[in-house]
């Protein structure tokens, strides 16, 4: 897995987002039997940047947690298919790997998240690179049931990471 980081706000955390991210990715893609080997790109952003871009890219001029642009369009959630004819929109050409595609994370959100819930940073932004690696794999949650099955795969991931609502 190719997995770029930038962080944007030069706020520092108690353990390495990259290292949690990438885990935390790599988890939910074993879960999801991705065949592919996969490209994610982090942006970690501050609360004025992810409205930003949340108001550009999905015409909401809000502050979000977290914002996912997947790459591949699903026709089912966590199948795989690429288009005859189209791998050069969905694959890197000179390394072969599924562009999954981005995942943006509020700093400021993290914060404010892991202190209203109780739980770590780490934690939380472990929480929130599952649930928006989740969306890069085509699921949703607007309807009840499509929730369910998205918050039981996030904690799936957390639990398989030993990553608990106590850390």
């Amino acid at each position: 897995m190719t997995f770029y980081v930038e962080n944007e706000t030069g706020e520092e955390f108690p353990f390495s987002v990259e290292d949690t991210a990438r885990k935390v990715c790599e988890r939910v893609l074993e879960e999801e039997k991705c065949p592919y080997e996969t490209a994610v790109n982090l942006l970690v952003t501050d609360g004025e940047g992810i409205r930003t871009l949340n108001r550009e890219y999905r015409d909401t001029d809000s502050e979000t947690d977290v914002l996912s642009f997947p790459n591949l369009d699903f026709v089912h959630a966590g199948v795989f298919e690429i288009p005859e004819g189209s791998e050069a929109d969905y694959l890197d050409p000179d390394t072969g790997e599924l562009i999954l595609g981005d995942i943006c994370i509020c700093a400021d959100r993290v914060r404010e998240q892991a202190k209203l819930y109780g739980h770590s940073l780490m934690r939380e932004f472990a929480f929130l690179t599952a649930h928006s690696m989740f969306h890069l794999c085509g699921y949703d949650h607007m309807e009840p049931e499509e929730a369910r099955l998205m918050e039981k795969k996030q904690e799936a991931v957390l639990e398989a990471l030993g990553i608990t609502r106590d850390d």
